[in-house]
């Protein structure tokens, strides 16, 4: 009996073939001009169109939104081109491609922001953290607070994002509010100190959060719009007083938008599923109407087990797909995996990007 990890899922007007998903994920492969993508982003997504759904590499929404070196963008129309080249290639393989829209926040380093600015964030606290720029790893800029006034410039950047999107033929977007960047910097009081409307209560901090999707909604339908949430995760420097209440309202601000999916990091982003006595993932679950993604170090038998007992609908994977191309194929027939090369992770060529073998040619 075919496992039900394996069989479609009704997510809004989209009939997703399987329920496994292509996570987002950052290879730093975009052209260091313009930031744009290319042919070779356009194979790497295609070779990975089997997945139910692929959810494309956080992508900045604007110049002030960058935080790495060859992270792709969607605020130009080179960008758009580049993309669509993307999305038509994944659907030509019959796949479905949702774009995560992104905006880093503190997380970023003045080589990469426009005339050397400095980053904004919520407060104007500098994080313990590390970024990339063009002479290797370095630490982030401090940052200065984002200006009450300057909220609406910022929410015509996630709309003109999804706009854009939409234009290089994307089937959905997610919103990126998880891992330390600018959404989940205002949603946790370990890094929003604000005294405006955005800060101080939980109704205001996760303010934005819901704004955001209003806007956004406006251009694509709620039920194929989604959003990330990593409430346990300290990545990037992060902290909440009490994440269970931060994180229930943020859920009830997605649900009252009308998404069509809920992805949530289980534990310590990249690390552990290791969660806080604290932690009720099935809680933060309940609050929501839509398809629940679960994400973070799930293995066939788990992604299996997940589903079957309706703890998710979808199970995102990440370095599983970077060196499977065949994911779905190889996990259905429990099948060895390629093992992913890490030095190949960020930067670089076709090489541990496009030329993992599939199933088919490791038994030819």
């Amino acid at each position: 009996m075919q496992a039900k990890l394996f069989t479609p899922l009704q997510l809004g007007d989209l009939t997703l073939p399987n329920r496994v998903v292509m996570a987002p994920l950052t290879r730093n492969r975009a052209l260091p001009d313009g930031d744009v993508p290319h042919d070779l982003n356009a194979r790497y997504y295609a070779q990975r169109a089997s997945a139910g759904l692929i959810i494309a590499e956080a992508t900045q929404i604007s110049p002030e939104g960058k935080g790495y070196i060859q992270t792709p963008g969607i605020y130009s129309d080179a960008q758009v081109a580049g993309w669509q080249k993307v999305t038509d290639a994944v659907h030509a393989k019959g796949g479905c491609i949702f774009l995560q829209l992104w905006h880093v926040g503190r997380i970023s380093h003045v080589s990469l922001q426009p005339d050397g600015q400095q980053p904004v964030a919520p407060s104007p606290m500098t994080a313990s953290a590390q970024t990339f720029i063009e002479t290797g790893f370095a630490d982030v800029s401090e940052p200065r607070a984002l200006e009450t006034d300057e909220i609406a410039r910022l929410l015509d950047d996630y709309r003109k994002a999804a706009e854009n999107a939409k234009a290089a033929g994307f089937d959905g977007v997610e919103l990126h509010s998880a891992n330390g960047y600018l959404l989940d910097q205002f949603l946790r009081d370990g890094t929003n100190k604000r005294t405006d409307a955005y800060g101080g209560s939980v109704e205001n901090r996760t303010r934005l959060l819901a704004e955001v999707l209003d806007t956004i909604t406006k251009v694509f339908s709620p039920k194929r719009v989604g959003v990330r949430f990593s409430p346990f995760s300290a990545f990037n420097d992060m902290s909440d007083s009490d994440p269970m209440a931060t994180f229930a309202t943020a859920v009830a601000r997605a649900n009252d938008a009308g998404l069509g999916y809920l992805h949530l990091v289980e534990g310590e982003m990249a690390q552990s599923r290791n969660l806080p006595p604290e932690a009720d993932i099935a809680k933060l679950r309940a609050g929501f109407d839509g398809a629940y993604m679960a994400n973070n170090g799930y293995n066939r038998q788990l992604a299996i087990e997940a589903v079957e007992s309706d703890a998710a609908d979808l199970i995102a994977f990440g370095r599983p797909f970077l060196a499977n191309p065949d994911l779905v194929e190889r996990l259905e027939k429990d099948a060895p995996l390629n093992e992913p090369d890490q030095t190949t992770f960020y930067g670089g060529d076709a090489r541990g990007y496009t030329d993992y073998p599939t199933l088919e040619e490791v038994t030819a």
